[in-house]
Order: C-alpha cells, then sequence, then structure tokens
C-alpha cells in the first residue's frame, strides 16, 4: 500500500467507525480501530502506521510523542476542535498535528440552550414524575428567558450561533472576547463588555471560549463571588475553564443558581464510557452529581448526524492534504501557539 494509506483511530466508538467507512469510501485509507485510549500503555499499537487519529481524551504529552516519532508516525490527525491534550512543544518539528476545527457550531450551540432550557424549566425532572405517575408540578417553577442577560464569553463561531437564539428569546446580550469584533457587535445589536462587567450583570453565563493558560479556571472563587445571586451557568467549552470545587462552593451557597455541564475538568477517565454497573470513584464528580440544581451531559455537545459527518469529512480530508505534500489548512503548532495562519500556504515547518 502507498505511503500515508494506514491509519489507526484511538478511542473508536460504533459511530466513528460508522460515520468515518462510511466518508473513507472516497478515500480508500486502509483504517484500524481500536477501543483503547491513546496514551504510554498503548502507543506502541502506532507500529506500522504513519497516522494516528486521536480524540479529546487521548494523552498525546511528551513521552507519547517521543514513541510515536520512534514508530516512524508523521501525522497526527485529531478528529476534534481542541488540542489542549497535545504537547504541541514536543510535536514541534516531529511528527505535525491536525484537528478538525468546525463540525457543527449550531450543534453545540443548541446543546447549551437545551441545558438552559431544561435547567430552567426542569423538563428533566418532570420527564421521570410523569413516568411514575406523578403529575404535581411542585417545584418546577422557572423563570421567562426572554428579557433576562445572557453573559456569551467567546464570540467565534459557536458563541456566535448561541448569541442568534438567545436574541431570538428576547434577552439582552452581553458579551467577552479577547478580541473583540466591534463591527460584528454593532451589526448584531450586541455589548461587548468587561469579564467583571458581565459577570455582574448576567442571569446566565455560557462559556465558548478555548482552553488557554489565561482562560484555566477563569469561574473560580473570585469571579463567582462578583455574579448574581442565582446565576446560572453553562460549560459546552472545555472543563478545567472552571474550577469545579469553587463551583460547588458557589451551588452550595445558593450564589450559583443551577449549572449546566457537557464537560468536566477531569472527564477523561469518565466521559464517552458506561459506567452503570460500577462505582464512580472521583468523589468531586459524584457530588456533582447529588445536586439537583445541576444538570451534567457526557461530552454530547457535538453529537449530530451533521457534525459527525463533518468530522469524518475533514479529517479524512486534513491526511489527504497531508500526505499529498500540500500545505495543511487546519495544522496546529507550537510555533503559532494556536491554529496556525496561513498567510503564505506553506506548513510551519
Amino acid at each position: 500500500m502507498e505511503s500515508g494509506r494506514k491509519i489507526l483511530f484511538f478511542d473508536a466508538k460504533p459511530y466513528d467507525q460508522d460515520f468515518f467507512n462510511k466518508a473513507n469510501k472516497d478515500y480508500g485509507f486502509e483504517i484500524k480501530y481500536v477501543k483503547s485510549h491513546l496514551n504510554h500503555n498503548t502507543v506502541e499499537f502506532s507500529s506500522g502506521f504513519e497516522t494516528v487519529c486521536g480524540f479529546v481524551n487521548d494523552v498525546i504529552d511528551k513521552q507519547v510523542i517521543s514513541v510515536l516519532k520512534r514508530n516512524k508516525i508523521r501525522l497526527i490527525a485529531l478528529r476534534c476542535a481542541g488540542y489542549n491534550n497535545v504537547d504541541l512543544t514536543a510535536a514541534y518539528k516531529n511528527i505535525y498535528v491536525v484537528r478538525v476545527p468546525g463540525y457543527s457550531p449550531y450543534a453545540v450551540a443548541e446543546h447549551a440552550v437545551a441545558l438552559m432550557l431544561s435547567l430552567n424549566r426542569k423538563t428533566h425532572k418532570a420527564y421521570y414524575r410523569t413516568r411514575d405517575g406523578n403529575f404535581s408540578i411542585n417545584g418546577l417553577i422557572g423563570f421567562d428567558m426572554h428579557g433576562k442577560t445572557v453573559g456569551v464569553i467567546g464570540t467565534g463561531k459557536i458563541g456566535r450561533c448561541l448569541i442568534a437564539i438567545m436574541k431570538g428569546f428576547g434577552m439582552q446580550v452581553y458579551v467577552y472576547d479577547v478580541f473583540p469584533d466591534k463591527a460584528y457587535a454593532q451589526a448584531q445589536g450586541i455589548t461587548y463588555v468587561s469579564l467583571n462587567q458581565l459577570y455582574e450583570k448576567a442571569d446566565v453565563i455560557t462559556l465558548h471560549c478555548p482552553l488557554t493558560p489565561e482562560t484555566h479556571y477563569m469561574i473560580n472563587e473570585r469571579s463567582i463571588a462578583r455574579m448574581k445571586k442565582g446565576v446560572m451557568i453553562i460549560n459546552t467549552g472545555r472543563g478545567k475553564l472552571i474550577n469545579t470545587q469553587a463551583l460547588i462552593d458557589g451551588l452550595k451557597s445558593g450564589r450559583i443558581g443551577a449549572a449546566g455541564l457537557d464537560v468536566y475538568e477531569e472527564e477523561s477517565d469518565y466521559f464517552f464510557e458506561d459506567f452503570s454497573s460500577s462505582m464512580i470513584n472521583d468523589d468531586v464528580l459524584a457530588r456533582l452529581l447529588t445536586f439537583p440544581n445541576v444538570l451534567i451531559t457526557s461530552h454530547q455537545g457535538f453529537f449530530t448526524q451533521e457534525a459527525l459527518r463533518n468530522i469524518a469529512e475533514t479529517t479524512l480530508s486534513n491526511i489527504t492534504e497531508f500526505f499529498d505534500g500540500g500545505y495543511l489548512q487546519n495544522e496546529i503548532c507550537y510555533r503559532c501557539g494556536q491554529a496556525c495562519i496561513k498567510k503564505n500556504k506553506k506548513r510551519c515547518f
């Protein structure tokens, strides 16, 4: 088989195999799927391949990258947008890294709204009540979203989709972004504010920013203290945007009225797996699950048919670009410190 045609997929679920097999009919790669995460214990599986395909909970650190290089892996193809699990310093000038920057911003934004509405109107609780023959609505009272203030942190593609929905609800929208787009704000009738202003004014705060050293634990004891009493916090971004212990303390004190989490800072040990017949040994996660005003989903914000098709198509296209010798439009590297800017349509090394 010609160079670059063999791909090893880690953490492959049945839906991954289904959508990638369909997309691969147009590419003809030889794909092997393994259920294990990519980490120190499984990296030796990569021998005999030139590309590994990873996901959000794979551990692609310096040690793993060293073994991948020794095994002649030339490309790490992430089938996700986030790359904070990759040691880009270790990868630079050793192994190229590509990602899927946008699969369906609508999917994630709509899931964030689903969390908001479920927490507000307590539809998840009502479902179980009526299934048990209990048709009382006592304790299920919510509030009108119309007229309330939502604080959106991050105005990338997902944030902008979310903003459009919130405006449709008739909410006042305050936004924060490290790189504010004033023209966009003016056109949409929204207001860029400081983080402190957003914390103080928002009835609902929703996170749609990447995890960086600057945003790590941006929701913490100090920021929560600035928030309105009873604020709702939604996180469909990255788990470590929130200090979970500070979140728990805020829930216990009543400062936080509700929390909807599609991500969790220690999710790699649990999310995407079935633990229904075993114990959850993570005491912090177990504590979160006891709160009646917390709704946790297992990183499923991206999980739509459209998104999975886009992920498969973009991932295989990224791999094709690499082995065809073309520039990599979805490359990420240490030199750029983020998704690479292709001003000259050249690879970063």
